[in-house]
């Protein structure tokens, strides 16, 4: 017979190995062990606290899945405002944003990294512990979903740190990886569901499910890139703090450089603008940051976004696929339409299968055929 001291000590080697191979595998890409070897210590766990229950703590790996079902989200209060950010379509417009900011601090150091399509959180961890977070909600007041959040597996409930802050609040994305957006879609599909319009909104939706165990079967993912607030000794630099942040534990985007000229800030959205595609993830864009925190004080904020911070947004995708059938829509009016039936393509962040034909003349003039392959255009992401 196990006894509770033993089986306290059990547990809490069970949670630090837990622990140690969830880090190795979603964020480090690392593993050391099967999945089946990770399973069994999950259940070896699972038993000792059902067995126990006084021994679940909360930042068991156990406790990612169990909250009630809830009945509304109670709101709470971001410790500074979560605001938006302004966006530049075209090198000039970039060129304006960074010439504003060299007139106000000279010639500096960028961070510039991949804007991920996704529903903006804030997570507050207390003496290293995850305890609660919020939507960005209207950039005031969240909604907490924090029973939701426990459910994704690259988000730590305790931190990686001997000495973590009292109070830390971290900033990023809640995104929904592209294979299982379309494993999502297919199965609602399948039950005769709606589909999901893109990863986006699916994440979305999934962020604000009720009952946590729905969420937990979405395979929600999560990037952090942004420092909320810290109790203690800030670093200097943003890029330091995006390292402080994966040292703890934190699921940080790697794919980012520091720059300090536009030609720099250029290529690395070239690089990703035709790269995209072989991201795991949906992204619109690059987001360029002033990288000294200081100096983002000086630069300010306007009453909708930072000073310091602009989104360079990607040009719309265009995708190939091929046209099955010309139907007709009729109108309120009794204007006949005709419409394109397409094999579904994914593109510019959502599942495409109908376009517009305008009219009679417009297929005539452009030769539209049924059996044809087609390029779709999506104006804007």
């Amino acid at each position: 017979m196990t006894t509770r001291e033993e089986a306290a000590e059990r547990g809490k080697q069970l949670r630090e190995e837990i622990d140690h191979h969830t880090y190795l595998y979603y964020i480090l890409d690392s593993p050391e062990i099967s999945d089946a070897e990770f399973d069994s210590l999950v259940r070896e766990l699972q038993e000792l606290e059902q067995e126990y229950p006084e021994l679940a703590t909360r930042d068991s790996p156990t406790q990612r899945v169990g909250a009630p079902p809830s009945e509304a989200f109670a709101p709470i209060r971001h410790r500074s405002r979560m605001l938006s950010l302004d966006n530049v379509f075209d090198e000039d417009e970039l060129k304006g944003f960074l010439n504003r900011v060299r007139k106000q601090v000279g010639d500096i150091v960028y961070v510039v990294e991949l804007k991920i399509d996704g529903a903006g959180i804030a997570l507050t961890y207390e003496d290293g512990l995850f305890a609660y977070g919020a939507t960005r909600g209207d950039g005031v007041t969240g909604e907490d979903v924090t029973a939701n959040l426990r459910t994704i597996k690259t988000l730590p409930l305790r931190l990686r740190s001997k000495e973590p802050p009292a109070v830390l609040e971290v900033r990023g994305e809640v995104f929904m990886p592209k294979r299982s957006f379309l494993e999502l879609n297919r199965r609602r599909q399948e039950e005769g569901k709606p589909l999901f319009a893109n990863p986006r909104n699916a994440a979305a939706g999934s962020l604000r499910q009720l009952d946590p165990a729905v969420t937990a079967q979405r395979n929600l993912d999560v990037l952090l890139y942004e420092l909320g607030h810290i109790d203690g000794q800030r670093p200097a630099e943003h890029h330091r703090f995006l390292e402080m942040m994966k040292e703890w534990g934190l699921h940080v985007n790697d794919k980012r450089v520091l720059a300090t000229s536009i030609e720099e800030i250029m290529d690395f959205c070239r690089e990703w603008m035709e790269r995209r595609d072989d991201l795991p993830y949906e992204v619109d864009g690059a987001v360029i940051k002033v990288d000294g925190l200081e100096l983002r004080e000086r630069l300010g904020f306007t009453s909708k976004a930072p000073r310091w911070a602009v989104a360079y947004k990607f040009p719309a995708e265009e995708k190939t696929t091929r046209l099955k059938d010309i139907t007709i829509n009729v109108g309120r009016t009794g204007a006949l339409t005709p419409t394109a039936e397409l094999e579904p393509v994914f593109v510019g962040g959502s599942t495409v299968s109908r376009a517009t034909l305008h009219n009679a003349d417009e297929v005539k003039r452009k030769g539209v055929l049924i059996g044809d392959v087609v390029l779709v255009h999506k104006a804007g992401d």
